[in-house]
């Protein structure tokens, strides 16, 4: 296609999730409350850590930074969508698509990252823990936690800036909630070839390199726990790593599927459900699949509500 006949686009359409006013009505209620769900337990999570010096441990360490990011991972998007459902609007400027596309791809990096050292905690714990507090020393957490953040902003940005030289023809309509990479190469009229490569070779790596660490962790778990002779003891290692398993199964059974499947494989009716499971359902859950499995946590949330209670009288 020539060059002349390449049209500058200052701003994307997103069809969202319906285009019906009934429908989009019901998931503007859904999501604003899944919204406040994720937002108040992900922040009341921060909370607890912080204000319990029992749980300034490595493990609750990353517990609240996976808080966090699971914070501004939900708020990368949702609130957009809210605010163009409301004010019957359907346009993001290209400038704002970029920095979804950036912030997305930052901090599902960072999910990622942190369920790794999560595992990796609790491998130490289970099968060092003579060594845990040698090979998890602050000074271990803090190189891992700084590490994660530079090679996912690396990651992030390097996305961001392929998609920024991408030209756009015709259409600036995605049949999607957000600006998303896979959508929005669908759109554009250059060449695809080297973002599409990044994202399986570059991405792959990201995602399959944590994944292995993950499962070579809970190999050796699995091993460690099966050797202990008291049924109660299998029952309570077992149970510090069940709602971590959980999250892990649910974030990359849903992220793999939107990013490494083959790209003749995408459309929006496989993708939009998949993409609102690792960027909205799983932030939501993850605070109530560690808090209710978790005694410390818990009881952190009681003292902490309790002393709210005793200032508010």
């Amino acid at each position: 296609m020539e060059r002349g006949n390449h049209t500058s686009v200052s701003e994307f359409i997103l069809l969202g999730l319906s285009s019906q006013l009934e429908r989009q009505e019901l998931i503007f209620g859904l999501f604003f409350v899944m919204y406040l769900v994720a937002a108040a337990g992900n922040l009341l999570i921060i909370l607890a850590v912080g204000s319990d010096s029992h749980l300034h441990t490595p493990m609750y360490f990353f517990l609240s930074n996976l808080s966090l990011v699971d914070f501004c991972f939900i708020s990368a998007t949702v609130p957009k969508m809210l605010m163009n459902i409301q004010m019957q609007i359907q346009s993001i400027s290209y400038g704002g698509c970029l920095a979804q596309i950036y912030f997305c791809i930052l901090l599902a990096n960072m999910d990622n990252f942190l369920l790794t050292a999560m595992a990796y905690d609790r491998y130490v714990a289970i099968c060092h823990p003579l060594h845990y507090s040698i090979m998890m020393s602050l000074q271990i957490c803090a190189l891992m936690l700084g590490s994660s953040w530079l090679i996912a902003n690396f990651h992030s940005l390097l996305h961001t800036l392929l998609m920024a030289r991408l030209e756009f023809c015709a259409s600036n309509v995605t049949p999607y909630f957000f600006c998303d990479l896979i959508p929005l190469l669908q759109l554009s009229c250059s060449n695809t070839q080297l973002n599409q490569l990044m994202i399986l070779l570059v991405g792959g790596l990201i995602i399959l390199i944590p994944f292995l660490g993950i499962l070579v962790s809970y190999i050796h778990i699995v091993s460690a726990v099966l050797k202990v002779p008291s049924a109660q003891g299998k029952q309570k290692a077992f149970s510090t790593c069940g709602s971590h398993l959980t999250v892990v199964i649910l974030f990359y059974g849903t992220i793999t599927g939107v990013y490494l499947s083959p790209s003749s494989s995408h459309s929006a009716e496989k993708d939009s459900p998949a993409s609102v499971m690792y960027m909205v359902v799983t932030p939501m859950l993850n605070p109530f699949m560690y808090c209710l499995r978790n005694k410390d946590i818990k009881g952190a949330l009681r003292k902490l509500l309790s002393l709210k209670a005793l200032f508010c009288r």
